[in-house]
């Protein structure tokens, strides 16, 4: 639609995830008029986060150093680790307060329909940090999606045998939500979590 640079910039943008074609355009506009220190700042940024931040050597979290913030805290239990599929999901339960364990970033989930199998995983490596002896307790924070199912249920028969606790995430209705516009499966693991009051 456009030619050169601007053209550049909106077809770069739309290659990011969850960025459409009209989004695209609206951030490329947007940074032409905006003011030349802010898009700087942006292009430093951008820079910066490939120049510094790695994965971490222990749990392949994102980090700037050798090992992540998580795995430099001393306060944390080694015997709980909960393995989750992308550093976004620490984010997201470090947010909650609850969890004092450790974690282990597979870096996504089994799908054969886009040609990720367990060894395009770091399970390997997860199987090496249980081999220690330190884990008592395995928590599967997979996505409740079908490849998150298939990962946790992976998972899951290859930790068992080891004799360690394998625990998965529980799943069911949102608060605030309401029960009509659940749908059948969000229902259904409802009923099989409920808990005593």
């Amino acid at each position: 639609m456009y030619e050169g640079a601007i053209q550049d910039l909106i077809d770069e943008l739309g290659r990011l995830p969850g960025v459409g074609p009209k989004s695209a355009q609206r951030i490329a506009f947007h940074v032409l008029s905006a003011d030349p220190a802010d898009v700087n700042r942006l292009a430093t940024a951008l820079r910066k986060v490939k120049e510094l931040v790695r994965f971490c050597t222990t749990c392949f979290n994102v980090a700037e150093s050798e090992q992540c913030r998580v795995c430099r805290d001393t306060r944390r239990t080694n015997e709980v680790l909960c393995v989750v599929e992308e550093p976004k999901d620490v984010v997201a339960i470090e947010r909650t307060g609850e969890f004092r364990g450790r974690y282990h970033v597979l870096g996504g989930a089994i799908n054969p329909l886009e040609g990720i199998g367990p060894d395009n995983l770091r399970i390997r490596e997860l199987l090496l940090r249980l081999g220690t002896g330190e884990v008592r307790e395995l928590i599967l924070a997979t996505d409740p999606n079908t490849e998150g199912e298939a990962t946790a249920t992976y998972l899951a028969l290859l930790v068992k045998p080891m004799g360690i606790a394998v625990t998965r995430l529980a799943s069911g209705l949102p608060v605030g939500g309401d029960l009509e516009y659940a749908d059948e499966i969000t229902l259904g693991r409802a009923f099989e979590g409920r808990r005593a009051v």
